[in-house]
């Protein structure tokens, strides 16, 4: 793989860069907050559970971390305390911009840590950034749908573990196709290192996936859009798959990203569709008596199409990583070490599956994408 120094040397300056980011959670601050907001009359109940109460494990709660998004990293524990990498929250409030880290929230994410920042005074729930005196007004529903109260929340533009997992992904495609071009204008016989890797897979969505469905005529303009999302997507998966900082990002399985991917879609198809393909939509080869009924079909079907893309992806990313943590918190449900062979091989077995799913929904993605667009820019014969 050939890499300048500079992209190296670049690389090894962010990351130094962001070492600070990286914290243990303060035992003081925490253990005061705590005692504060925990402070309760001691009662014979308590007495008489004593240290024999231990929070159950909740199997729900783990699984829903890992899936969602987050405005930190959790990377370990350690003594009791955590070691995270928080990451920046920008948000667009009433005051105007305010950028501040996660840190400030210490770990709280039930609504009871108030963050003053320069008097905007703000709380964090279910990963959701509230104004504090509006989120007291509102109801328990309201709060669980607090990414649609409007006006209870500022806008919010942080670098979530997802947004930072998307650039993160988008400079590892930078980086790789950058040392594909330098290797192609240094050598200009047969490719070589990660050019020989990578060659196989351009040339096979060129001829299995681009040609086949959009023709050999206008092919060629559609090739940078879907070599981008068969290995963004692809890439994210993978990084989806690895259970540790900075990856372990479940971006792919995030309903907003896929509904983004499938609307570019659905942009792209919509404006390079021919006259014949808003013919056959708005003046379908019908009689005319059953326009009233074939019109709405015609277009439900051009919306489903994809409506389809964004499930499909979605579902898939998110059912594997469900699968996968549901048979690792069977040996913490079960409270046994002897459940811990069988649970590590099946998740062995659905780990390597998931190598295998990444790639092809990858592939279904960028496939179907090209079907559409193939669809929308057919020329049909007239006689």
């Amino acid at each position: 793989m050939v890499i300048s120094k500079k992209s190296l040397q670049f690389l090894l300056v962010t990351f130094l860069a962001c070492m600070p980011l990286v914290t243990f959670a303060n035992p003081t601050a925490d253990s005061l907050q705590n005692h504060t907001e925990n402070a309760a009359p001691v009662t014979e109940a308590h007495v008489e559970t004593g240290h024999s109460a231990e929070k159950e494990f909740n199997a729900t709660e783990l699984i829903n971390d890992h899936i969602g998004d987050s405005h930190e990293f959790h990377i370990a524990d350690y003594d009791g305390h955590p070691i995270t990498f928080y990451l920046p929250v920008i948000l667009w409030t009433n005051n105007g911009l305010k950028i501040f880290s996660s840190e400030q929230f210490h770990h709280d994410n039930e609504g009871h840590h108030v963050v003053d920042v320069n008097g905007q005074k703000l709380v964090r729930f279910n990963e959701v950034i509230f104004y504090a005196d509006k989120f007291e007004t509102l109801t328990e529903d309201e709060r669980k749908n607090g990414a649609f109260a409007f006006d209870a929340r500022p806008l919010d533009f942080s670098i979530t573990k997802n947004v930072f997992s998307m650039l993160m992904s988008a400079l590892v495609l930078f980086f790789l196709f950058l040392a594909v071009a330098r290797s192609y204008n240094k050598n200009k016989l047969a490719p070589k290192g990660i050019a020989g890797f990578l060659e196989p897979l351009v040339i096979f969505v060129r001829d299995e996936i681009a040609i086949p469905n959009i023709g050999t005529k206008k092919y060629a303009k559609y090739m940078p859009y879907l070599l981008t999302i068969f290995f963004f997507i692809w890439i994210n998966n993978l990084i989806g798959l690895i259970p540790f900082f900075p990856f372990s990002s479940n971006l792919t399985g995030n309903i907003f990203f896929t509904f983004v991917l499938a609307l570019i879609t659905f942009i792209v198809t919509s404006f390079s569709a021919n006259k014949d393909y808003w013919k056959h939509i708005f003046m379908p080869p019908v009689p005319k008596a059953l326009y009233p009924i074939m019109i709405p079909v015609e277009i439900i079907g051009m919306l489903t199409k994809p409506f389809a893309l964004m499930i499909r992806l979605f579902a898939n990313i998110t059912a594997g990583h469900i699968i996968i943590l549901s048979l690792v918190s069977l040996i913490f449900i079960f409270k046994t070490v002897a459940v811990a062979p069988i649970s590590g091989a099946f998740v062995l077995f659905m780990s390597v599956l998931e190598m295998l799913v990444a790639a092809l929904q990858a592939y279904v993605f960028t496939l179907l994408t090209a079907l559409f667009i193939g669809q929308a820019v057919a020329e049909h014969d007239h006689h």
